[in-house]
């Protein structure tokens, strides 16, 4: 699939991935179905509620009502736990579209093959709120705000697009030949 629409959840830059997902739930395992469909719901639960009081999953819930996420500068910063991109697809995020990515995260991004990491060309995070509905279309590699009509510009994806849509490194592994198929 390579749009996606819906509801915008914004937040700022540095987001950390203990914001992303807090430290005490590192012990879910993501490859257990009922851990990883826990990890949906603890999705983004380390933002402080002051500067966040809509939660990106509704206490009680499995999964976001916010497929697309827009973060602003260095979003996945911290730790290198590939938890984070994993319980944010958990949650059924489609997409991350961000100033700019903290590596680590981007690359645990591509490897698990949870969420499109898409860095955009404006500052995103300051023209939509959360709650905005918006189209992002990886073809295009644009991200239309559906209440204003206003298209921007989002970065390509390249070379890693192939792999997140195989569903992660070694899916893609699998799919091109570099690895045998799991017997």
């Amino acid at each position: 699939m390579s749009k996606f629409t819906g509801p915008v959840y914004v937040v700022r830059d540095n987001i950390d991935t203990d914001q992303i997902i807090s430290a005490k739930y590192l012990n879910l395992v993501p490859t257990i179905t009922e851990e990883y469909e826990k990890l949906g719901s603890y999705a983004m639960d380390g933002l402080p509620d002051s500067l966040y009081p809509v939660r990106f999953v509704k206490p009680g819930a499995m999964d976001t009502d916010y497929p697309i996420l827009i973060g602003g500068r260095n979003f996945g910063c911290g730790s290198s736990r590939e938890h984070a991109p994993i319980a944010l697809g958990a949650a059924n995020t489609q997409t991350v579209v961000a100033e700019s990515f903290a590596r680590i995260f981007f690359r645990n991004c591509v490897a698990t093959g949870e969420v499109y990491p898409v860095e955009c060309v404006e500052r995103l995070c300051d023209i939509f709120k959360t709650g905005d509905v918006a189209t992002v279309d990886i073809d295009a590699n644009t991200i239309t705000h559906e209440g204003t009509g206003k298209v921007y510009a989002l970065k390509p994806l390249g070379e890693v697009r192939p792999v997140v849509e195989a569903g992660g490194i070694f899916e893609y592994a699998r799919k091109v030949g570099m690895m045998p198929a799991p017997v």
